[in-house]
């Protein structure tokens, strides 16, 4: 069986290679402002939850990796951790409204309620700016951000880059680790990782 250009693209997709140019979001710098709007139609701004630690999550109900989390209740059971010690949790769906993974408003309220996510919010990322400013590549990709607003984590959200839910069992969750480090006033033992997943779809730039 040849390897082909099809076959390469896919494989880089799945390990969160393909996608924008690596340049922007850096470990230990402010992370990117950002102003967004969520499912509640509400703005969220980065600058509003400073001094309190942020998480983004990117993710897409059309994601068979996204799914891997969501049906097994592992994102749900760190997103629910993660809030009871205070962190603000926005889980991150960009898609133009033109494509299939668009959802609106409404449609995401009740994916939220049929998942039962514990995000603090989702922000409707129908423009990409929010996915351009973090170089998001695949769902999901994570960031972490502390207290003084600087970015201290990014990429994947285990070591475990394979949409069977039988995966998680062992796994090394980076996520977690994060968090946990922050809270013990630890460096950050793996502060960038390799996103995996499907890839984030990118709105046209107008």
């Amino acid at each position: 069986m040849g390897f082909t250009r099809r076959t390469a693209l896919v494989a880089l997709t799945a390990l969160g290679i393909a996608g924008p140019a690596l340049a922007g979001p850096q470990i230990d710098q402010p992370a990117p402002d950002f102003q967004a709007t969520d499912a509640s139609d509400r703005v969220r701004a980065l600058a509003d939850d400073r001094g309190r630690i942020v998480v983004l999550e990117w993710t897409s109900d059309a994601c068979p990796y996204s799914h891997k989390h969501y049906d097994s209740g592992n994102m749900q059971r760190l997103q629910a951790k993660a809030r009871r010690q205070g962190v603000v949790w926005f889980t991150v769906m960009t898609a133009p409204r033109t494509s299939a993974e668009y959802m609106t408003p409404p449609e995401v309220r009740a994916w939220k309620r049929k998942v039962g996510s514990h995000a603090t919010a989702v922000l409707i990322d129908s423009d990409g700016r929010l996915a351009r400013a973090y170089e998001a590549k695949t769902t999901p990709h994570m960031f972490v951000i502390d207290r003084d607003g600087r970015l201290v984590y990014m990429g994947g959200i285990d070591d475990r880059p394979f949409t069977d839910p039988k995966s998680l069992k062992g796994a090394d969750n980076y996520v977690a680790d994060a968090l946990a480090d922050l809270e013990a006033h630890r460096p950050i033992a793996h502060p960038v990782t390799r996103p995996y997943g499907c890839s984030v779809k990118y709105p046209p730039l107008s």
